[in-house]
This record gives C-alpha cells, sequence and structure tokens, in this order.
C-alpha cells in the first residue's frame, strides 16, 4: 500500500503537468485576484485591521478555556443545546443520536468545512440517511462524487463546459447552458428539498462568546434555508471558531469577505442564537451546536505554532500559493489544503503521515503577505519541519544524508576531498528520483573554487 506521502508526489506529477487543469485553475484564480484587489482597497488602514484581528485571536487562544463556557452558557440560556466532540467518531456518533431520536431520514446542509472534516455525508450514507449538499459548488462536487477543492470555492477545478455536461448529463439540460440557467435548474432541485428535510445542518464561521451565537456568512443564501426550514438544526464547528463579542464581527465580516471573494460583505449575513422563541414566526424547534476538537487542542498546545488556529478559512493563502495554483486542492488528500493545510493537518492528523505537507512549499512568504489574520504561515511551515526532523519521523536515509552533508560543510578540507566527478556521481546516484524526472541534474565543477585558488598562487609564486 503506497504511503500518503509516496501517493501526494505521484497526483503532484500528474496535475502539475495537466495544461487543462492549470488554465481553469489560472483562470479562476485571476478573477478572484482582480476582485480582492479591489475589495481590500476599500480598507483605509488594512495592515491595521489585520493586526487587530490578529491581536484578538491570539487572545481567544490564550484564553479559550474561558471564552468556550462562556459561549455554552449563554447559547444554553436561550434554549440551545451544546455538545462537545473530542474527535469525528464522537461527532458523528451525536449528530446520528440527534437525526435518530427525530426518526429523520433526510438531511440538507450548508457549507461547512467540518463536516468534510468528519467525513459526514458518507457516514450519514452508511446509516441510511440521505444527505444533501445546498452549497452549489458542494453540491456539484457531491454530484461528481468528489471532495471540495477549495476551501471557498468548492468547484474551482471545473469550467463552465464541463459543469454543464454534469448537469446534461444527470438532468437532461442543453449542453450548452449558461451558469444562469444552471443556477435556476440547481435551485429548481433544491427548493423542495428544503422543505422535505427533517434535519438542518450547518458550521459556523464565528462563535460569539459573549451573545452565545454562531454567525454565518454566504451568498446563496441556502444556509438561511438549511437553518430555518427544518425543524432541528443542527451547527458543527471547531473550538477555535470563537471571537470574544458581537462587535468584532464589524472587524471579522469584512475581513472575511474581502480576503475571501472580494466583497465588502457577503450577501447573507446571519447570527443565530437558539432555536424559534414563543413569538418567532421561523426557525427551528431544537438547535445544538457541536464544539469539535479533532486534533485542536493538539495544535493549540504547540505555543509556536498555535497561530494556525487563528484561520478564519478565507482561502486566500490557497489562492497565492505557487504550489497548490500547480497541483490542486485534491491532490493533498485533506480538508485543507494549500499552505494553510500544510501547517496545521500535521497537528490534527499526525506529523508521521502528513510531515509531508509541510515541505510542499517554495517558501516565497505570500501566503503570510495575504493572510488577513496575520498568520507567518512560512514559519509554521519551517517549525513542522523542524519538528519532524526532532522527532525523527524523516525517513532513516533522509537523516543519514543530512549527517554526512553536515559534516562535510563543516570543514573546508572535508569537501574538496572528493572530486567533481565523484561528487556528480552520488548526486546522480542519490537524488536523481527525487530530482524529478523534469529538470537537469545540476553538474558540480571538477575543481572547486578553493583548489582552483589554491593553483593559481601556486603559479603566481613560481
Amino acid at each position: 500500500m503506497m504511503k500518503t506521502a509516496d501517493e501526494f508526489l505521484v497526483k503532484s506529477d500528474e496535475k502539475a503537468f495537466d495544461l487543462g487543469h492549470r488554465k481553469t485553475i489560472n483562470h479562476n484564480i485571476g478573477k478572484y485576484n482582480v476582485a480582492v484587489t479591489r475589495g481590500i482597497s476599500r480598507f483605509e488602514n488594512l495592515e491595521n485591521s489585520k493586526k487587530k484581528a490578529h491581536a484578538i485571536k491570539w487572545r481567544v487562544m490564550e484564553n479559550l478555556d474561558k471564552y468556550l463556557p462562556e459561549f455554552e452558557a449563554n447559547f444554553q440560556r436561550r434554549g440551545g443545546k451544546v455538545i462537545w466532540a473530542n474527535d469525528a467518531a464522537e461527532a458523528q456518533k451525536e449528530i446520528l443520536n440527534i437525526i435518530n431520536k427525530r426518526n429523520g431520514k433526510t438531511v440538507i446542509k450548508s457549507k461547512s468545512m467540518t463536516t468534510e472534516e468528519i467525513h459526514l455525508n458518507d457516514f450519514l450514507g452508511e446509516h441510511g440517511i440521505e444527505s444533501l449538499e445546498s452549497d452549489l459548488g458542494e453540491y456539484i462536487v457531491q454530484l461528481l462524487g468528489q471532495p471540495p477543492y477549495h476551501i471557498v470555492t468548492p468547484a474551482m477545478h471545473l469550467s463552465k463546459e464541463e459543469i454543464a455536461k454534469l448537469f446534461h448529463d444527470r438532468f437532461g439540460t442543453p449542453i450548452d447552458a449558461t451558469p444562469q440557467q444552471l443556477t435556476q435548474k440547481a435551485r429548481e432541485l433544491l427548493r423542495e428539498k428544503y422543505l422535505r428535510a427533517d434535519i438542518g445542518i450547518s458550521g459556523g464561521n464565528f462563535l460569539i462568546a459573549d451573545t452565545g451565537s454562531i454567525a454565518l456568512t454566504e451568498n446563496e443564501g441556502n444556509a438561511r434555508l438549511c437553518t430555518t426550514f427544518p425543524k432541528v438544526h443542527i451547527a458543527i464547528v471547531g473550538i477555535e471558531k470563537i471571537i470574544p463579542s458581537m462587535a468584532d464581527l464589524d472587524l471579522f465580516w469584512p475581513l472575511l469577505a474581502s480576503h475571501g471573494t472580494g466583497q465588502n460583505l457577503t450577501v447573507y449575513n446571519t447570527i443565530l442564537s437558539g432555536p424559534r422563541r414563543p413569538e418567532e414566526t421561523d426557525g427551528p424547534e431544537e438547535m445544538y451546536v457541536i464544539l469539535l476538537d479533532n486534533g485542536r487542542t493538539n495544535l493549540l498546545a504547540q505555543k509556536e505554532q498555535r497561530q494556525g488556529l487563528y484561520c478564519i478559512r478565507c482561502g486566500a493563502c490557497l489562492n497565492a500559493c505557487p504550489v497548490y495554483k500547480n497541483i490542486g486542492g485534491h491532490t493533498y488528500d485533506t480538508t485543507y489544503s494549500g499552505p494553510i493545510g500544510s501547517i496545521i493537518t500535521p497537528h490534527l492528523k499526525g506529523m508521521k503521515e502528513f510531515k509531508h505537507l509541510s515541505y510542499a512549499s517554495s517558501l516565497c512568504g505570500k501566503c503570510s503577505e495575504v493572510c488577513p489574520a496575520k498568520i507567518d504561515i512560512h514559519k509554521m511551515l519551517l517549525l513542522n519541519r523542524r519538528d519532524a526532523a526532532t522527532t525523527h519521523e524523516n525517513p532513516k536515509t533522509e537523516e543519514i544524508g543530512w549527517k554526512m552533508w553536515k559534516t562535510g560543510m563543516q570543514k573546508r578540507s572535508r569537501m574538496d576531498m572528493v572530486g567533481g566527478k565523484l561528487k556528480n556521481f552520488f548526486m546522480k546516484l542519490l537524488f536523481r528520483k527525487s530530482w524529478g524526472k523534469y529538470r537537469e541534474m545540476p553538474e558540480v565543477a571538477p575543481k572547486s573554487f578553493a583548489r582552483l585558488y589554491e593553483e593559481k598562487k601556486k603559479a603566481d609564486n613560481n
């Protein structure tokens, strides 16, 4: 069985030279770049806003044991129920218990990376429960049997022609249908599902501690329908999504919208604070919030790397990353791809199996530059590499190789003991495969500069 790291290399090799994929991604990210440049230009002082966001998230992570119970108490006071889940299995079990208690058979979902993280759709399907995505991008990749390609835009890897063909094959729409016609068809198909669904499931962009509320941000209105039509609403949210106060949304919502899609604000912004009250006309009869750990406290325990939990899931670092733009989101084989996925996944899912992601980077620093929460992403990548080496998670051959290299580099005479011919032989023997089949190995000069200099000095003296 191929290891995760080996699979990553094989998939990367395939995707990096898939010109059709590259054309689609460059086109879509190009449109994103234009919109975001316009969006962030509207901030009077963007750098100050980012610093403030970083400071707030720092305060939250340093006091998570205070803010989470505060959220729980305030949410329960309004009639909601809070469930704590240590891992994916616990979260799945709790969701299934709620659904079974109401004899539910159908679930309608809004876009949620945490549900992707716990593989909720597959789990519910195994238990005979239909779980349907209502976000258009998520709906498209669900029809294809694929995971989301991108944190914000799940179907970014598909062209409008490919989506038109999918709808033509599945629903008989014209093969040359426009995006507007395809959207209308999806609306027709999904509208009845909202009305008939037993359970609505969402994520949560932010948990608001002082009011006990969850904040949702979206562009399609599907999250509002998922959280108001069904009689039961379940929100599953990572414990790191907490912010201290309702007033903080004034900062975080525009930062998320501008860096995620280039908007001032997304079209629909909703604050939910529990189930429907007697005087209200709509909303669920029951509302649950599942607070998911699933490895987050492992990252929280790393003082130098807990910055990874400041992420607000805007996707800006993915769109800026030259590696992501070449190998694509599915290659990572993780819920969170790109630079942010590379720094958090080894802590969420294990350094041994996922340390390779921290090496899948050019260390250009563009990810850190664009992050609205000022996460020092490229530094975190280096810290992950350090941890992998310190805990001996790297292969033995790699450790021996670096030890030999270090020994040689510490003394000039050792470097010059072996001539250029022999150095070239060993480089080809040891590194040809890792250097890649599309690049030529560098040639080491027959004589080093130090040896040439010594020869010149002797010649001059003579």
